[in-house]
């Protein structure tokens, strides 16, 4: 019978106080009549299945009643409905598009098949921690790697195809045979390169996206086998990789095979860094290990290669770990702004049940009084909950997939990862996780305590009963809804304020009226120089002839567009070693790029159209490359050794930011575009065309510069359109948008506090209201009822203050690399923070003030 007791406790409470002894009676009778164990067993199936049946359909009813009663009650209460779904449907939203973008930045396992395995490997030099591989280094750690399964390698090289509609440049990647391999991934279509597609003088062969196999073929299976051009080379296509494979990033088209040859000199100059490599740790290796290893590698090749690897180290991290720490440190701060949200929130949240269930008060007492049982009331309590919660939860799920497009700019672009993140399964599950805990807390802890005095004594006392510990509770509610929005305050002020400085920065060049683009010209197209420069003349005579058109030229890279093409620099016979201390940044250019992006030339000259490759090969360089080289020395004349050539400074320019607002920039080097023989160093030819133009809408010129590149070559395609001060703004868009995103949590988080202060001081009003009218009737003026109200508001928000601004202070600290030396502790924003919290915290109880000085004492007297 023991067992038959306990399965009567799936009947609700209330039935089995009812009927729970008479059920084991009759149970005990019907065992005890049944004759033999196969009699008896079906009697205990039939008793387990008739509980199971009428339980489930008890609580169903029970579930159901309670449900109609709390919609009725709800919608009788339209204000409190309204307020605690748009407070549920923001604090849950808002953490549930947040966390999703940090899982799907930080937690979500990459597209690959056993993702944790993958590693990237780098080469260390002084002052660079991590630096592409050279050809002959991956070649040296593949072999004597121990900790890899597999290890390929790859590079970024953007390519033109022509001859699929108009000649367009598309962002590819060349890899090694195996990459797709160490991957894992298979292709959709196809299939993907082998060690034969790999070798030298193999015929070209191309895998392309599944974006541009949509856009440029349509989506047609018979693109395989297909041969198209690609920097005027035929290539096949042999495969078709997945909607959702990104590798290396999420903007690449295709991808093809190196094809290098291991008796190139460029493969066996250990100073040519081109690779990224990527590996796949073997089973039970993680990524120290491998670290470990590769450290040992790179040791040994030190003492083979003494000169050429020296300074050089590895280093392996996670493919998922490749993120600044400004990234982290960003996403960081919107998660904790979204727990400060979600804190201000459940404190309004349970203020306002609290005063619902205070207002509920005497019903509840009624109830009870009149045979009502506890449980049902706190049920019907925790279903008005839970209702609340249901439909707040769907609106804050909308909410968090209507923000997404907005969050999808904050996520990383180097991550193999498509833009936009999605909710889940698992981020759903964390918004009803979220939601079902912060309704049930906030809901069950008023019932409990409302209906804990109910009664018939309660009815006597009136709703004044327990108010003083309630009282103390909201207080506390309230004064840490002021702590959090002092910590969002000062966090989005200083934000603010350090954008504002970055975005305040001299970048070294104009960037108002600058048009730029890109023609990349293909090798071996233009591999001779010659014929390079009838391009350059054929498109730069005709563009600078333009109506308002002041200057144009040609360089390898604009600012911020590329920081890498780092060269060491040997002066006076200083040994060929690569450190931060020594090197500098290479850009060949074509003459007036200078005078187009107003770099002031300091002394000296620009390179000219006489400087071509029989003549000796000079070189401008920038103020940084003087003071580091010949501080307080005359440096014009000089020479150094750099990039191939022995070089002599005739020119001496302002430094520009090169790798972005923010980023220190190594010292630059121009060296004119007529310098260079055949075959050397292609990658660095002059690509991106700058325009400064007077014309107050410069993109006017567009259709015009397009016709003259067709004339010039009319197969040559256009990219990269933009203006200089977008790229520009682009350094900082990042960072502006995970501001503003602060600011607005920010300001949610204050107009919610100023709310819960309203509501705090309204109820205490209301509870008050005795008190005010004897302190009237017994001489009070109007101004002394008004200044008990605002020192109660004061009195809170000091406390809050107080504790805000020691928390923000901290918080400061932690965000501190992001704030652009800008201090922590700065003195105004500080100060602000202080000023609209007490200004938020009067207009929140100015009105309840004035309900105070308006209590009527006769009327009070007696009603009471």
């Amino acid at each position: 019978m023991l067992f038959y007791r306990l399965l009567l406790h799936l009947y609700p409470s209330s039935y089995r106080a009812d009927y729970g002894e008479e059920m084991c009676a009759i149970f005990a009778r019907e065992l005890r009549d049944a004759d033999g164990i196969l009699e008896k067993c079906a009697t205990w199936l039939t008793a387990v299945a008739e509980i199971i049946a009428n339980a489930t359909i008890l609580h169903f009813q029970i579930t159901k009643r309670d449900l109609n009663y709390s919609l009725r009650s709800l919608l009788r209460s339209p204000s409190f409905s309204i307020t605690a779904l748009l407070l549920i449907m923001i604090g849950i939203g808002a953490n549930t598009s947040v966390f999703t973008l940090a899982d799907f930045v930080f937690v979500r396992p990459l597209p690959f098949p056993h993702p944790d395995r993958l590693a990237e490997v780098w080469e260390e030099h002084p002052g660079y921690s991590e630096m592409e591989l050279s050809p002959i280094n991956y070649r040296d750690w593949k072999n004597a790697s121990s900790s890899f399964a597999n290890l390929a390698a790859y590079f970024n090289m953007p390519i033109n195809m022509v001859g699929e509609g108009a000649p367009e440049r598309l962002d590819g990647c060349m890899v090694t045979g195996n990459l797709f391999s160490v991957l894992e991934r298979a292709t959709l279509l196809g299939r993907y390169f082998t060690a034969d597609d790999d070798r030298a003088g193999a015929p070209g062969t191309v895998v392309l996206s599944y974006g541009l196999w949509q856009r440029r073929f349509g989506g047609e299976a018979s693109v395989l086998g297909k041969i198209i051009d690609l920097d005027n080379q035929s290539y096949t296509v042999i495969g078709i990789m997945p909607a959702d494979f990104h590798f290396p990033d999420r903007d690449e088209q295709l991808w093809t095979p190196m094809r290098f040859n291991e008796s190139d000199p460029m493969f066996l100059d250990r100073t040519n860094n081109l690779f990224t490599g990527v590996a796949r740790l073997k089973p039970g290796i993680s990524v120290a290990q491998a670290r470990t290893g590769f450290s040992l590698i790179a040791a040994q090749l030190r003492k083979q290669y003494p000169k050429e690897e020296e300074g050089v180290g590895a280093t392996v991290l996670s493919l998922r770990d490749h993120l600044s720490r400004q990234s982290r440190l960003l996403l960081y701060a919107l998660c904790g702004a979204a727990l400060c949200i979600l804190v201000i929130v459940c404190a309004n949240l349970a203020n306002l049940l609290l005063a619902r269930s205070l207002a509920r008060q005497k019903e509840f007492s009624i109830r009870v009084a009149l045979g009502a049982n506890r449980r049902q009331i706190v049920r019907q309590l925790v279903t008005d909950g839970l209702l609340l919660g249901l439909v707040g939860g769907i609106g804050a799920v909308g909410i968090a997939v209507a923000a997404m497009p907005l969050l999808a700019r904050l996520t990383p672009t180097n991550l193999p990862t498509a833009q936009a993140p999605s909710l889940d399964g698992r981020m759903l599950l964390f918004a009803l996780g979220v939601t079902l805990f912060t309704v049930l807390a906030f809901s069950l802890v008023p019932a409990l305590r409302v209906c804990r005095n109910a009664g018939v004594n309660n009815l006597r006392e009136g709703v004044r009963t327990g108010t003083i510990g309630q009282g103390r509770l909201r207080s506390v509610l309230v004064v840490s809804e002021i702590v959090v929005s002092v910590v969002l305050l000062v966090s989005s002020v200083l934000l603010i304020r350090a954008l504002w400085r970055v975005r305040a920065i001299d970048p070294g060049f104009q960037t108002k009226g600058i048009l730029t683009l890109r023609t990349a010209l293909p090798q071996p197209k233009y591999a001779n120089p010659t014929t390079r420069k009838q391009f350059y003349d054929a498109v730069l005579g005709q563009v600078r002839a333009l109506p308002g058109v002041i200057d144009a030229a040609y360089v390898t890279w604009l600012p911020m567009t590329m920081g890498g093409g780092i060269w060491p620099v040997r002066v006076n016979g200083q040994p060929d070693v690569r450190t931060a201390a020594n090197s500098a940044s290479l850009r060949f250019a074509t003459p007036d790029f200078f005078a187009t992006l107003s770099i002031p030339i300091e002394s000296g000259r620009d390179v000219s159209e006489s400087d071509t490759s029989d003549r000796p090969y000079v070189a401008v360089v920038s103020e940084s490359f003087v003071r580091r080289y010949w501080p307080n020395q005359q440096a014009l004349g000089k020479h150094f050794q750099f990039a191939l050539h022995d070089r002599e400074i005739v020119g001496i320019v302002g430094d520009v930011h090169v790798r972005g607002l923010e980023r220190a920039s190594e010292p630059q080097v121009y060296i004119p575009y007529n310098q260079v023989s055949t075959g050397d160093l292609p990658f660095y030819s002059p690509k991106d065309l700058a325009i400064h133009s007077s014309s107050a809408n410069v993109q006017q010129l567009l259709p015009a510069i397009r016709r003259i590149i067709a004339r010039a070559d009319p197969e040559q395609p256009i990219s990269n359109v933009r203006m200089l001060d977008e790229i520009v703004a682009d350094q900082t868009e990042s960072r502006a948008v995970q501001v503003r995103v602060l600011v607005v949590f920010t300001a949610v988080a204050v107009l919610l506090a100023g709310l819960g202060i309203y509501g705090l001081l309204s109820f205490a009003v209301s509870l008050r209201q005795q008190e005010f009218g004897i302190r009237m009737a017994l001489g009070a003026r109007r101004g002394d009822i008004f200044g008990i109200v605002l020192r109660q508001a004061t009195a809170l928000a000091m406390v809050g203050l107080l504790l805000g601004l020691a928390l923000a202070y901290s918080s400061a600290r932690v965000l501190q690399s992001l704030l652009a030396g800008i201090k922590p502790g700065d003195a105004a924003t500080f100060t602000l923070a202080a000023v609209t919290c007490f200004v938020t915290v009067l207009l929140g109880s100015v009105v309840p003030a004035m309900r105070a000085v308006r209590v009527d004492p006769t009327s009070v007297m007696r009603v009471e």
